[in-house]
Formats: C-alpha cells, structure tokens, sequence
C-alpha cells in the first residue's frame, strides 16, 4: 500500500503532466506562424464593371465592356404631371443588364432629327416649343431641333416631379451604372447652342440640380459642365457632390488658356473651384470621345485633330467614356490600342500581399489591397475572404475595406477571422473576392494572375493546412 501523502504526490505529478500537454497542444495551436501569400500582379481585364469604354445599347459586342447607353426621350415616360410610364426605362435597363452590363442613360426634350421630348400633356397646355434647324451637329448634318420654354412653371414642376418620382424608383438600382443628367439643352446636354439665350436659366438649371441631389442618394449623377460663381451659362455647381461628364472628350478637353476655350472641360473646371478639381475623388468623371475622332483613333498614326486621348485621361481621372468605333471591326494592331486604352480608364485593385494564421478552430486572414488606376472604384461593394475544404465546405466572412476611399496609389489593409469548425481537416484554400449586385453581371476581377484560378470571380490567395 502507498503511503497517503506519496500517492497525493504522484497524482500531482501525472495531473501536471496532463495540464502541460494541454497547454502545450493549446499554444501549438495558437502559436502557428501565419502564412504569407504574395499574389502576383496581371493587367485587369477591359470590361471590369463601372468603368471602360461605353458603347450604345446592343452595339459593340466584340469588344469587352461592362456599361452600354442609352438615350430616353422624357415624353415616352411622363403622362401627366404625377402619371409617369416606366415601360421604356425598364426594357433599357433589362435588355442591357441581359447582356451582364449595366446602364448609362440620359433623358432629352430636344435632340436634333428626334421628335420632341416635350411631355404631350405639357404641349397641349401652352408649353412653347420652338422649331429650328441646328447646325451645331458635326460631323452629322443640320437638322431640325425643338427647343422647349425652360422658364415655363409648368415645365418646371414637371422636371421637378420626374426627378423626384425618377429617384424613388430607382435610386441605388444595381441595373443602373451612371445617369447623365440630362433633361436640359440639345441631346440634354445643358446648351443651345448657338441660341444660347434659349437655354435655360441659372434658376430652372438649380433646380433640376437641386431635385437630383434630393432624389438620389446612391446611384452616381454627372453634370456636362463644372461651373463656378462667375460662370457666364451655368449656375455654380462646383460645390456640389455631382461627377461630370465631359461629351467632348480629347477634343476639347485640356485647357489651352485662350478666352474663348475656357469651357473646355478641364479649363472649365479650374474656373470652378478647388472642391470641383478635387470632385473626382469622390464622384465618377464620364463623357463621349468626341465622334470626329472615331475614324483615326487608334490607327498607328493617331488623329491629326483633337487631344492626346491617355493625358486627357491622367489629367481628368475618366472611369467611363462613351465610344462607338470599336462598334465596327478592328485591325489587331487597332484592338489591341483600344483595349489599352479601355483598361487604363478608372480604378484598377491588385491584391499585393495576404497573410493567415491558425488561431485553434479559426483563421485570422489579413489582405492588402492597391490601387493601380486613375480614379477610384465609387461603390461600396462588399470585399469578402472565403475558406474552401477539400469537401467542398465553406466558410467566409465580409472584409471591412472601404474601396469608395482607395484613390490611385493607396493602399489599404484590413483583416478577419473565419471560424473553420465546420470545415474538414487538411487543406484549406482560400480565395477573396467582390460581387456584382447585378445578377448575372460582369465579375469583379482583381489585377493578379490567379484570379479565376479555382472560382470564376475571385483571387485564389493559395492554400493552409489546418490539423
């Protein structure tokens, strides 16, 4: 028989024992060294959504890109002052978010060789139309304008109640991209000219302003023209939250210092302010490559005429622009300019490091994101990290980057925890990426090498081995 207090001391003993093989299989657990992932860098593809080259609704499907647009006249969808018809809007955004796209659009009342915008209800009542021919339509022909009475009330309620029923339906509505003002001038693009005095005034154009900054909260909307307080047509919009939208891109775009070019864009833009030259960090920039450039664009030699198209793009920070000639077949050589350039418009995120460590049952995944581009990327899409097993079990987790702020040559880091109690032992793949809201739209995809390596739409960072 062992004595009492020699057995008490080898039960203390052996419960040592046990104790220390706990902790130590606790702190092996806890202490493994995270796993540090370098994913190497690859171009981002030409139709990443919300930026690249924009061409119109249906058209230009050889070439790669994620926006289309269109033009609605305001007649075909407003039936009386609060009887609206959203027929029209909503096969535009179906047909075009059946091809994964999203939209741009404008809404005219006058647009030249087109029948009037102008609501029917409001012609009836006595809303003065005006029918001329325009010239100022190169490199198309003159043709025939109708030019409403902006300064008419009841045209003015009219713009004032669209926008406002306009923003209720659909603001933040994942089919929809961008949405270009519109509504005022010739193609809604806030001019008469050369009939400037046709226009209308700084009061209705703050009004229009002031209803889409109130109807819309979520979906980006670009103003034609930066304006300051001095400005001759416009009424000040420089400290506005609008983007802008320049429709005549590497034409008139970089400022020249002559008096009678300072609505060039860019020239327009330092007369309205520093809060407008800074507006493209927190607002998208648009526009039109100009039509006249169409022909000559990318052909070896470029264009005799215009502006060199990729300063204009540094200096204005474009994320879109509407453009028609790669529409129609394109040499190699030609195409493969053209998908240069696509690319270099807009945000362009590279994951450049990614570490994981084991913490028991969990696994703390910390990723670093960089900003390539010339513009950010101006959702708040959700980045979200993702551990697959072998079984095909799944585990993931929303990472908290605020991508609205990530502005060219930034670089943000953020981390998460992922519990793995439900995933099999063995090997761990993880992958990170961002999702379209719109079904069935063009993927999110980062500028490394294994994006879609093992899931189309997302990054695979590599692979842990959890016990």
């Amino acid at each position: 028989m062992i004595p009492f207090p020699l057995r008490f001391l080898r039960l203390l003993a052996q419960a040592a024992v046990f104790l220390s093989g706990v902790l130590l299989a606790m702190v092996g657990l806890r202490a493994a060294e995270p796993v540090v992932f370098q994913p190497a860098y690859a171009a981002g593809p030409a139709d990443n959504p919300l930026k690249g080259f924009v061409p119109y609704a249906g058209q230009g499907r050889d070439f790669p890109h994620s926006l289309e647009f269109n033009y609605l006249p305001l007649a075909s969808m407003m039936n009386g002052s609060k009887d609206f018809n959203w027929a029209p809007m909503e096969h535009l955004l179906d047909d075009i978010a059946s091809r994964g796209c999203q939209s741009v659009f404008r809404i005219f009342m006058e647009y030249p060789n087109k029948p009037s915008g102008v609501p029917e209800y409001l012609v009836k009542a006595g809303v003065k139309i005006r029918e001329w021919t325009n010239s100022n339509t190169q490199p198309f022909p003159p043709a025939v304008d109708h030019t409403p009475d902006y300064e008419d009330p009841r045209l003015r309620e009219a713009l004032k109640n669209f926008i406002a029923a306009l923003g209720a339906r659909y603001d933040g509505d994942p089919r929809i991209g961008f949405i270009t003002a519109g509504l005022l001038g010739t193609w809604g693009e806030w001019h008469c000219y050369p009939h400037t005095e046709w226009f209308a005034s700084k009061t209705v154009q703050a009004e229009v302003m002031d209803a889409y900054e109130t109807a819309f909260k979520k979906t980006p909307v670009l103003l034609r023209y930066p304006a300051g307080e001095n400005d001759h047509a416009h009424a000040a919009n420089g400290h506005r939250k609008f983007g802008y939208h320049d429709d005549s891109f590497a034409w008139a775009t970089l400022g020249t210092g002559r008096k009678d070019e300072e609505w060039f864009y860019l020239a327009a833009l330092r007369n309205a302010g520093p809060a407008a030259m800074e507006r493209w960090k927190t607002a998208p920039i648009g526009g039109e490559i100009r039509p006249e450039l169409w022909p000559c664009l990318w052909k070896k030699e470029g264009c005799k005429e215009g502006q060199d198209l990729a300063r204009c793009v540094r200096e204005t920070h474009a994320t879109w622009l509407m453009e028609s000639s790669t529409s129609r077949p394109l040499a190699a050589d030609e195409r493969e300019r053209a998908l240069a350039a696509a690319r270099s418009l807009g945000y362009e995120l590279q994951i450049v490091k990614a570490t994981a460590a084991l913490q028991g049952r969990a696994l703390e995944v910390s990723v670093t994101i960089t900003n390539h581009g010339i513009a950010s990327f101006y959702e708040g899409w959700p980045v979200r990290v993702l551990a697959i097993d072998s079984a095909g079990g799944e585990s993931g987790a929303e990472m908290a980057f605020a991508l609205k702020t990530l502005l060219p040559a930034a670089t943000d880091t953020q981390a998460v925890k992922l519990d793995l109690g439900k995933l099999a032992a063995g090997e761990i793949t993880l992958l990170v990426g961002i999702s379209n809201p719109l079904k069935g739209g063009k993927p999110f995809r980062f500028a490394n090498v294994d994006q879609d390596r093992d899931r189309a739409g997302w990054v695979s960072l590599g692979k842990v081995e959890m016990p």
